[in-house]
């Protein structure tokens, strides 16, 4: 794990003194990511310079460092992440003459890359990567981004240079790089509260897309690089649909328990201290129980807890680590210690980012590292296996809504609108199982939806129309979203899922929180083979009725007992809406004052302000919709 930076000195615009040192100022800016060593490697005649800054897992020697040159010195790469099947290839490589020099997963890589070529060798790479490849021989940069997202590769233009980075904070350093805000940007950050692939904050600046590889020969800025795609979700979830699993439940089980002890297998490959992330959900759970089998030793686990009793999940946690006898240790959150780590939040992420779990995921993650150096985790359970709440609750809705007249839609979801909080909580507690108040807002988003895909899009957007707070008021359209050929309509919940809010939210939240401590995280359920077996499984061994995940947890019943496993999860989150109006109140109010919103030169006041005061008189439950408001806020202070 580590992380990389790089450019192209496109016609030698600085000097040989002044490129290194920019290539070093980047790397230095990813220091949290990579504590353990550097490296920089340059091709002055081609303009050349690649960067890493090195998270030591495997082989903790010289032979694993990188910048890494192959062996008859055509290629040179700098990789973050892991290749998790790198033994396997290894002996293939060997047994074909290739001679290694130490025991690192990139020196497989790169063995692999010269014997295959570069885009047959990723495509049998099974890991969790970013890759910057300089072929001398073709004079031509190969970035390439693993399948589901897991690591983060940015890239783009800074004047006439081409320049590409782990993290924003390294393009940051390269000099001529002038940040200019792209509204297109700010727009979908409003709606989603993340900013989507293949977009950034910055004009000029993009992140590669997951399972493609894009490839540079012309470096001029007018030039158009090539992109190739090496593995398709589209395509294995169009193949898994085709090809539907038609055995029996009980085979079904067998089958993704043989996947997932081979997926936690090649995961626990290390040189340094290894644990798990247990939330006390049902995948995390199952991925705690399979690597306490297959390691033969006590696995280290690590939960977090609140002090408010709603969101704490510690004891249950802390009951499935002493059924399956692991290391357990324990982390209680307070007020306090949300308070310590919000003004991290913009240096952390880089680019506005509004999912609150942030805080607890980087809290946890501190708390790891200081036990362990990598952690499993069963990112990926709930996209792939049906865990999420609206995946039941919004096809039933949509089965009743498109039954009523669009007029009548229409008027009841402005009724919604106008309905005060203390109607809400009446009503809620007759229907609507938890948080009544953002169930409604979205259910008074999605009644006037045209069709499902419009119903789905309001379920995930807070500012549905963001012109009304931007002070560029123009309207624009949500991104249209590609559905898959003969998908139910879960399937296609499922699908949109996998293919933005995880890559884009969940791994960005983790990757950032995780590795700003320098801990490497590695998501289980991100196999590419447990993706694409999960996609060919029929509807019914994931849902039934309103439960979700029916096959993880009758194979999680081969290990734990069933009480604890019908405990219901709360959620890896923090208690946002009661912290806002009191402990977090004063560092609000002075982000939302007029003289900082309108001064910024982006967002109007006025709205924002009666979303504020609706909130605080408890006259509307605005806390996520103020929450993005805030975040964007931060960044902008700290960056802009």
């Amino acid at each position: 794990m580590c992380g990389i930076a790089g450019f192209i000195n496109q016609a030698n615009l600085f000097e040989k003194d002044k490129a290194l040192s920019a290539c070093k100022a980047m790397c230095e800016s990813l220091l949290h990511r990579g504590p353990d060593s550097s490296g920089i490697w340059a091709d002055q005649e081609a303009g050349v310079f690649l960067g890493l800054r090195r998270l030591a897992i495997l082989d903790l020697s010289e032979t694993g460092s990188q910048p890494m040159v192959s062996s008859s010195g055509r290629y040179v790469i700098a990789l973050n992440g892991e290749i998790y099947n790198f033994r396997s290839l290894r002996k293939e490589l060997e047994s074909a003459g290739c001679s290694f020099k130490g025991t690192s997963d990139t020196e497989a890589a790169l063995f692999a890359i010269e014997l295959w070529g570069f885009e047959k060798a990723v495509k049998r790479f099974n890991g969790m990567f970013a890759i910057a490849l300089w072929d001398r021989r073709k004079r031509c940069l190969v970035l390439a981004r693993d399948r589901l997202g897991e690591k983060p590769l940015y890239y783009g233009w800074a004047q006439k240079s081409f320049v590409f980075a782990s993290e924003l904070k390294a393009i940051r350093q390269f000099p001529g790089f002038k940040p200019e805000l792209n509204p297109e940007s700010l727009d979908l950050y409003l709606r989603y509260a993340y900013i989507p692939a293949p977009h950034s904050i910055y004009k000029k600046i993009y992140k590669l897309m997951p399972g493609r590889m894009l490839v540079l020969k012309d470096f001029s800025p007018a030039a158009c690089p090539e992109e190739k795609v090496f593995w398709s979700t589209e395509q294995a979830a169009q193949v898994g649909i085709e090809n539907k699993f038609k055995g029996t439940k009980e085979e079904a089980a067998a089958n993704l328990e043989i996947l997932l002890k081979e997926a936690v297998k090649i995961r626990l490959e290390s040189d340094v201290p290894l644990g798990v992330l247990l939330s006390g959900g049902i995948d995390s759970s199952l991925v705690t129980a399979i690597a306490q089998k297959e390691s033969g030793l006590k696995v280290k686990t690590f939960t977090a807890g609140f002090s408010e009793k709603s969101h704490d999940e510690a004891k249950k946690g802390a009951k499935i680590a002493a059924h399956l006898g692991t290391e357990h240790t324990e982390l209680h959150l307070r007020p306090e210690n949300s308070l310590e780590v919000i003004p991290k939040l913009p240096d952390i992420y880089d680019e506005p980012f509004a999912d609150p779990s942030a805080i607890p995921t980087f809290l946890i993650s501190r708390l790891t590292r200081s036990h362990v150096k990598t952690v499993l985790t069963g990112d990926g359970g709930d996209e792939l296996f049906a865990g999420y709440n609206r995946y039941f609750w919004a096809v039933k809705a949509w089965d009743e809504l498109k039954r009523l007249p669009f007029p009548l839609r229409n008027t009841a979801a402005r009724l919604l609108r106008l309905t005060c909080l203390q109607t809400w909580d009446y009503f809620g507690k007759s229907f609507l199982p938890d948080d009544p108040h953002r169930k409604i807002t979205n259910l008074s988003g999605i009644l006037d939806a045209p069709g499902f895909e419009a119903l789905y899009e309001g379920l995930l957007t807070f500012w549905h129309d963001p012109s009304i707070v931007l002070q560029n008021r123009r309207k624009r359209e949500p991104p249209r979203q590609e559905s898959i050929k003969g998908t139910t309509l879960t399937e296609s919940m499922m699908y949109r899922d996998l293919t933005s809010y995880l890559p884009d939210d969940i791994l960005v939240k983790v990757d950032r929180a995780s590795m700003a401590v320098g801990l490497e995280a590695r998501p289980v359920f991100l196999d590419h083979r447990i993706v694409e077996s999960a996609f060919a499984l029929p509807e019914e061994m994931k849902i039934q009725g309103n439960s979700g995940k029916l096959i993880l947890k009758k194979l999680l019943s081969n290990y734990l007992p069933d009480e604890l496993i019908s405990q219901e999860k709360k959620g890896f989150s923090f208690p946002l809406h009661s912290w806002l109006r009191a402990q977090l109140r004063p560092w609000a109010e002075d982000l939302l004052s007029k003289r900082k919103i309108e001064n910024g030169g982006f967002l109007k006041y006025g709205p924002i302000k009666k979303r504020w005061d609706e909130y605080l008189s408890g006259k509307r439950n605005w806390h996520y919709h103020l929450w993005i408001i805030l975040m964007f806020q931060a960044w902008k202070e700290e960056w802009l």
